[in-house]
């Protein structure tokens, strides 16, 4: 849960002002894209399923309702990194851009560089680039790498490390199916 919240207040954080025209430019249109899809993770309400037939609670409903707990968190934390990602991205083609821009280079050159920075963007998914240049080879390796496998191995790894008992976490299927199935 604490990674969790860390990364929904990184994706807040990334509120850029631009201005009007700038407003529709592409690293701006994903950073809002990633600040709303970041909010309906957070107001997305928990699917609560009826109770039992029975008044009492078993144990085995207890466990079911456990579980179910599990692969909502999952699947919150699994989109939340994602978006985080995508905000990343948006972010570091917004530096490139204005490292282009303040460059002083000749307009057209600026022109070229910019679509190459745009390119990349679209390129990539709108994952996360290196902290190179936009136009370095690089960053398209490293981008391509980004897969919702590698996020998933990411954090069994690190709560692995945290020494957390990860017996009970969801594999990635069934956190991929909840994210299907519950649209936010």
């Amino acid at each position: 849960m604490t990674e969790f919240q860390s990364i929904q207040h990184r994706i807040a954080e990334y509120s850029p002002d631009p201005s009007p025209d700038e407003y529709f430019e592409e690293g701006y249109e994903v950073l809002r894209q990633c600040r709303a899809e970041a909010q309906a993770v957070l107001i997305a309400p928990y699917p609560v399923e009826p109770p039992e037939a029975t008044s009492s609670i078993s144990g085995d409903s207890e466990k079911r309702q456990l579980q179910r707990i599990i692969v909502d968190s999952s699947a919150r934390r699994f989109q939340s990194k994602k978006i985080y990602l995508r905000a990343v991205a948006g972010v570091r083609w917004l530096n490139a851009r204005n490292f282009i821009l303040q460059s002083g280079k000749p307009l057209q050159q600026q022109a070229v560089l910019l679509q190459q920075a745009s390119a990349n963007l679209h390129a990539v998914g709108m994952n996360p680039p290196s902290l190179q240049i936009v136009a370095d080879n690089s960053i398209l390796k490293e981008l391509a790498a980004v897969t919702d496998t590698r996020i998933y191995n990411d954090f069994r790894q690190t709560d692995s490390e945290a020494g957390y008992w990860l017996g009970d976490d969801p594999p990635l299927a069934t956190i991929l199916d909840w994210i299907r199935s519950h649209p936010a």
